[in-house]
């Protein structure tokens, strides 16, 4: 199949947004979009009967109506409908799989509630093996919070233990089809021995920020190599990663974080970041999966 962006739609404003940045973004990658919609009664299409007869007419209006106003912005873009008999949860996970990436709206309570989202689209998230991007619909309702000046650079949060090739290959390739800034933070928690009966020992905590800068700068090295027209800033600060990537998406046009594709069977389907991140964070959120780093063993003679 040829790479394409999937975007969920179930005629929400939500999913009409994620459908709408989804279509920028197929452009800038020179992608054909793919407007998917999962309804599990879907029917074999019936011929010659009248709309009020037609139990597909609803669904079928879905990707017409998304097409349309696509296409109205987006003359020359490749886009293709795709009606699946499915629930949406297993359609998404599955198109996930086929798709460069693949982006769902997520649902804002304005303005102390912050960021929730639906069962489905963290479920997506947690299952899908490539990039999904979480999309808030635009708001401009008398009373809601106004639309805000975005600096047009893109932030991505680095953990710096284990593998984040998959990560850093999304954001810089992002960066890169957009033209901007790419913003690399990394959080760091101090730890227990930095503390001292009069409040922080400054000495420890400069020999942790020096040395996660350091490691921070050695990984981005290579990638700053490979993408020398991408322009690159990079910080490390002492508060939990989950913090630091909230603060550091405030304005910011997109947010990458990380997810483990492997997690013990009892631990959660996502982390303290990507949860902090799709439910705080005022931009789009990709979370993009990587693998775990392969277990060591001793070596026995």
């Amino acid at each position: 199949m040829e790479p394409v962006v999937t975007v969920g739609l179930d005629g929400s404003p939500e999913s009409l947004a994620a459908a709408r940045w989804a279509a920028d973004e197929a452009g800038r990658r020179r992608l054909t979009l793919r407007l998917l919609h999962a309804w599990p009664l879907l029917v074999p299409e019936p011929t010659r009967i009248p709309a009020e007869m037609d139990q597909n007419y609803w669904a079928r209006r879905i990707l017409r109506n998304a097409r349309a106003e696509i296409q109205a912005h987006h003359p020359g873009l490749s886009v293709v409908g795709s009606l699946v008999a499915d629930d949406a949860e297993s359609a998404l996970v599955r198109a996930a799989a086929e798709s460069e990436m693949t982006v769902l709206g997520s649902r804002g309570l304005l303005p102390v509630e912050s960021y929730f989202l639906g069962a489905i689209s963290l479920s997506v998230v947690a299952r899908a093996e490539r990039p999904v991007v979480l999309v808030r619909a635009e708001t401009s309702e008398e009373g809601r919070r106004p639309a805000r000046t975005l600096r047009r650079d893109v932030v991505v949060g680095l953990k710096l233990h284990g593998p984040c090739d998959d990560l850093l290959e999304f954001a810089f390739k992002t960066a890169a089809a957009r033209g901007v800034t790419l913003r690399v933070v990394h959080g760091r928690s101090l730890p227990v021995d930095a503390y001292a009966p009069w409040g922080v020992d400054h000495d420890v905590t400069e020999g942790i920020a020096r040395d996660a800068q350091k490691l921070l700068s050695q990984t981005l090295r290579p990638w700053r190599g490979r993408f020398p027209l991408v322009e690159v800033t990079d910080s490390a600060v002492l508060v939990s990663p989950a913090k630091a990537v909230v603060r550091a998406a405030d304005g910011a046009d997109l947010l990458v974080v990380g997810r483990r594709r492997r997690r013990a069977a009892l631990a959660p389907r996502l982390g303290a970041v990507v949860q902090a991140a799709v439910h705080h964070a005022r931009c789009p959120v990709a979370v993009v999966p990587h693998c775990l780093p392969m277990p060591s063993f001793p070596v026995t003679g």
